[in-house]
């Protein structure tokens, strides 16, 4: 999933509030240098997932048997393969 730029730090700024919501929790960085891990990380995380997916998409292509896209049977496989692709990673 591609994100825009002002999407990612509004996620990244919701974050950050939620983390600092409990009184008793405080940061010992500034929050500038914070809001900009956090949207590393992210953006880091939505371009595996992207890669992962454009190779899911490249493997059900290659298939002797084309399958439709949006069908049953190629939801199940994807989600399966993207599963499989992310465990490789240890990301899932």
């Amino acid at each position: 999933m591609i994100l825009s730029d002002e999407k990612v730090t509004h996620l990244s700024h919701l974050i950050l509030n939620h983390v600092k919501h409990p009184a008793n929790a405080r940061l010992k960085a500034e929050e500038v240098a914070v809001l900009r891990e956090i949207k590393r990380v992210l953006s880091a995380e939505l371009r595996v997932d992207e890669e992962v997916e454009a190779l899911v998409r490249r493997r059900l292509a290659s298939y002797s048997r084309p399958l439709a896209e949006g069908s049953p049977e190629w939801e199940t496989l994807y989600r399966k393969t993207f599963e499989e692709e992310m465990r490789k990673r240890k990301k899932l």
